[in-house]
């Protein structure tokens, strides 16, 4: 078994990453946003600190990848 078309379905997925991410623009800005103010400042970036807009984003990304498959 060759691990060639591992390789070739895992690059026709990275393909589409610029296409999902265009399409979810304002939940990268706002996750984005999130995670510079909680890094911002003297206390350390903690886990979950902006999971909410993480999970929007993941999502975003979900529904773009469904929809494309370019």
């Amino acid at each position: 078994m060759s691990g060639r078309g591992v390789w070739l379905r895992a690059r026709a997925r990275l393909r589409r990453f610029p296409a999902a991410l265009a399409a979810c623009g304002d939940q990268a800005a706002a996750y984005g946003r999130c995670v510079a103010a909680a890094a911002a400042g003297p206390a350390e970036l903690r886990r979950d600190a902006c999971l909410e807009e993480f999970q929007a984003l993941r999502e975003c990304f979900a529904r773009a990848v469904r929809v494309c498959l370019c």
